[in-house]
C-alpha cells in the first residue's frame, strides 16, 4: 500500500467527482474463500443497479472496486451481482435515519462480553435486525445502497464516500454477493446469496479522516477500532481488507481508489448471522 501524506487537505478530498479508474489488465486470482460475517441491523432488499450511490451525501470520494473469484475454478467470477450498503460520515444507515449515527450513547463505547462490542450492536440492540422487507419499517431514504454486476473480468465497480462510524463497530462496508438472478428494469432479482460479508479500512488511513470535516462533527462518539471490532477479530476480518491508493489531483479531484479481491463459492447458501 502507497503511503498516506498526513498533511491531505480537506480541499482536495472533497472537490472530486467520480474519477475514472484503470483497471489492472490481469486479475490476480484469490482461490482461496473469503470468511464469511455476519450481515448486522441495517440489511435492505434495495438492490437497485446503480453504480453511484452517494446522493450528494457529503464525504471523501471513494472508488471502490471488487474483484470476485471463483475459488473452487479460480478463475473471475462474472455476472454475480454485488450488493454493498454503509452508513454515511455520520454513522448514519439510510432507511433508518431516526436511529442517528450513535450520538445517544455520550460518547461512551458501548461494550459486550469479555469488553468487545457485542455482535450486531446498533440501535437495535444486539444481534438486532432492521431489514425493511415489505415498507413496513424504516425511512425510504437509500444513500449509500446499491448493486452491480461483475464483468467478464470478475469487477465490480462503485463511486461512494469513505464511511463513517457507529457506537460498538469500526469502519466497515456491508456486502452481499448474489448468484442466478437477473436485472428487471432497474432492479435486481432472484437466485441465491453466496457470501455475505464485510470490508474493513486500514487504521492509519481512517485516523487522518476521522480528523477531516464532516467525519470530525462525529467526534462524540466513540470510533472503535479494527482491533477492538468483535466481527474483525473473529470473523477473519484481517482478509476482509482493502488495499487503498490515493487518487491523483486533476480533473476528478481527490479520494481514494479501494480494492479487495474475493474468493466465493458460487454454489454456496451460507447461513445468515
Amino acid at each position: 500500500m502507497r503511503s498516506h501524506d498526513p498533511q491531505l487537505s480537506r480541499r482536495s478530498f472533497l472537490l472530486g467527482g467520480a474519477a475514472i479508474i484503470t483497471r489492472p489488465r490481469i486479475l490476480t486470482p484469490a482461490c482461496s474463500l473469503v470468511p464469511e460475517q455476519e450481515e448486522g441491523p441495517y440489511y435492505i432488499d434495495f438492490e437497485k443497479v446503480r453504480q453511484d450511490l452517494t446522493e450528494n451525501k457529503p464525504g471523501i470520494p471513494l472508488q471502490l472496486r471488487i474483484a470476485l473469484v471463483d475459488a473452487k475454478q479460480c478463475q473471475p467470477l462474472e455476472n454475480a451481482a454485488v450488493d454493498i450498503w454503509h452508513c454515511d460520515a455520520l454513522g448514519v444507515y439510510s432507511g433508518f435515519t431516526a436511529n442517528g449515527g450513535g450520538e445517544r450513547t455520550g460518547g461512551q463505547r458501548a461494550l459486550g462480553p469479555l469488553g468487545r462490542p457485542p455482535v450486531g450492536f446498533g440501535p437495535f440492540g444486539p444481534r438486532g435486525r432492521g431489514e425493511v422487507r415489505g415498507g413496513n419499517t424504516g425511512d425510504e431514504t437509500r444513500f449509500l445502497r446499491g448493486v452491480q454486476l461483475t464483468d467478464k473480468q470478475g469487477f465490480a465497480d462503485f463511486s461512494t464516500i469513505y464511511p463513517g462510524w457507529y457506537a460498538g463497530r469500526t469502519i466497515h462496508i456491508h456486502l452481499k454477493v448474489h448468484l442466478g438472478g437477473g436485472i428487471a428494469g432497474e432492479q435486481y432479482g432472484g437466485g441465491h446469496v453466496s457470501h455475505t460479508g464485510q470490508l474493513f479500512f486500514p487504521e492509519d488511513l481512517t485516523e487522518q479522516v476521522a480528523k477531516m470535516d464532516p467525519y470530525a462533527k462525529h467526534s462524540n462518539v466513540h470510533r472503535t477500532l479494527n482491533n477492538e471490532d468483535h466481527i474483525f477479530l473473529d470473523q477473519g476480518g484481517g482478509r476482509s481488507m482493502v488495499k487503498i491508493e490515493r487518487l491523483q489531483k486533476g480533473a476528478n479531484e481527490g479520494g481514494f481508489l479501494a480494492t479487495i479481491t474475493l474468493g466465493v463459492d458460487p454454489g454456496a447458501t451460507p447461513r445468515v448471522f
